[in-house]
């Protein structure tokens, strides 16, 4: 799988759609996480941002779906793997933040993502 195949795949890995950010469809229903895609080389680390989307009254449904990415991620990151190499995940100074919401019905979590590519291309 390519960089771009590869990070699908993992944010899709937590039993909700996943989009990447900039081509989320019109008829999407939350849940859903929508992430940013960003590549690099060899020992390139870059920033990634992933948002995790509800429609809910409470907290507590994605506050659970938050800390299962965490615990994915791990306090020494996630290695993913790519055609060319690997790519490691690890969570970001600020990891996860709640994002307001004019809606009262509207969730979501900001969560942080750097990633080192060890791959040549």
């Amino acid at each position: 799988m390519d960089k771009e195949q590869s990070l699908q795949q993992f944010w899709s890995s937590f039993g909700l759609p996943a989009y990447d950010e900039t081509s989320v469809p019109d008829n999407a229903v939350m849940p859903y996480i929508t992430y940013s895609v960003a590549t690099g080389s060899l020992d390139d680390i870059v920033g990634m941002t992933a948002t995790i989307w509800y429609r809910s009254s409470s907290w507590r449904d994605i506050t659970i779906k938050k800390n299962e990415i965490a615990e994915a991620i791990g306090v020494g990151g996630k290695v993913i793997k790519l055609d060319d190499g690997y790519a490691w995940l690890c969570r970001g100074n600020t990891f996860a933040q709640r994002i307001p919401s004019e809606d009262d019905m509207v969730r979501a979590y900001y969560l942080q993502i750097q990633a080192e590519f060890l791959t040549e291309n």
